[in-house]
C-alpha cells in the first residue's frame, strides 16, 4: 500500500514506519545526551566522591609520605567545543615532570600528537601503581561534578595535542571528555593514535545508554588487567 506524506513524498507504509523509527530513535538519543546522562553523571559522582573519600585520604597520605610534592596534579584540557578546564589526577609523577618533558621527548612511544613512555622515568614509586590500575584517575570525579567531564566520553586532550588534530580529528571535542571510553576498555596505550581518534569518533556517534552502560562495565576488567595501562 502505498500514500503520500506532505514531508516525505510518496512511499510505501513500511518506508514510513522506518522513517518513524529513526525519527524515535535521533529524538530518544538527544534526550538521553541533553538530560539524561548529565543526571546519571552528577549522581553517580557525587556518591563516588562520598564512598570514596576514605580511600582518597589514604592515596592522599601515602603519596605525601612518597615524594616531595602536592597530592593533586592540575593541568589545563581541552573539553566541549574548544572550552579549557582544568583537570585533576593524583600526582603519579615527581613534582618538576612537566619541565622534564622536554627531554624526554625523542623516548616518545605513541604516533601523532601524544606523548607516552611506557617506563617514565619521572613516574614515582606510587605513582607507578596509581598509573597502573588508573586510581589516579580518580579525582576526574570531580571535573564531572562541576560539569566539565562525563563518566564516559573521550578522554580530554591537552591543548598543544589539539593543536596538532587533523580537520576529522575534532569532532572529538564535539562532546564532554569522559573518564572512561571504548579506547580505555580497547587496549589503551597499545592502540596508535589513528585508531585511538577512531575509536572516539565511533563513540560520538553511537552515543547511547545501552553504549554507555557497557563501556562502565567493561572498564573495571580492563583496569585490573592493566593492558596498555602506564
Amino acid at each position: 500500500m502505498y500514500f503520500v506524506d506532505e514531508r516525505f513524498g510518496y512511499g510505501t507504509i513500511e518506508e514510513y514506519t522506518r522513517r518513524d523509527r529513526q525519527r524515535v530513535g535521533v529524538l530518544r538519543g538527544a534526550f538521553y545526551r541533553s538530560y539524561v546522562k548529565r543526571a546519571l553523571d552528577l549522581v553517580a559522582a557525587l556518591l563516588g566522591l562520598v564512598i570514596l573519600s576514605p580511600f582518597f585520604l589514604v592515596i592522599a597520605v601515602i603519596i605525601k609520605l612518597d615524594s616531595k610534592g602536592t597530592v593533586f596534579f592540575r593541568q589545563s584540557r581541552v573539553g566541549k567545543d574548544g572550552s579549557e578546564f582544568l583537570f585533576y589526577k593524583f600526582r603519579s609523577m615527581v613534582e618538576d615532570a612537566e619541565a622534564m618533558k622536554q627531554s624526554l621527548m625523542h623516548l616518545n612511544e605513541l604516533e601523532g600528537p601524544v606523548f607516552k613512555i611506557s617506563d617514565d622515568p619521572r613516574v614515582t614509586g606510587i605513582g607507578k601503581f596509581l598509573r597502573r590500575t588508573s586510581l589516579d584517575e580518580l579525582p576526574q570525579l570531580i571535573n564531572v561534578v562541576r560539569g566539565e567531564m562525563s563518566l564516559v566520553g573521550p578522554r580530554p586532550p591537552l591543548p598543544c595535542e589539539v593543536e596538532n588534530f587533523e580537520g576529522w580529528q575534532r569532532e572529538k571535542l564535539s562532546v564532554l571528555p569522559g573518564i572512561t571510553c571504548l579506547w580505555q576498555i580497547s587496549g589503551r596505550n597499545h592502540i596508535g593514535f589513528t585508531e585511538w581518534m577512531r575509536l572516539d569518533i565511533e563513540y560520538i556517534r553511537r552515543q547511547s545508554f545501552g553504549l554507555d552502560f557497557k563501556i562502565l562495565m567493561r572498564t573495571l576488567p580492563a583496569v585490573l588487567s592493566r593492558k596498555g595501562a602506564y
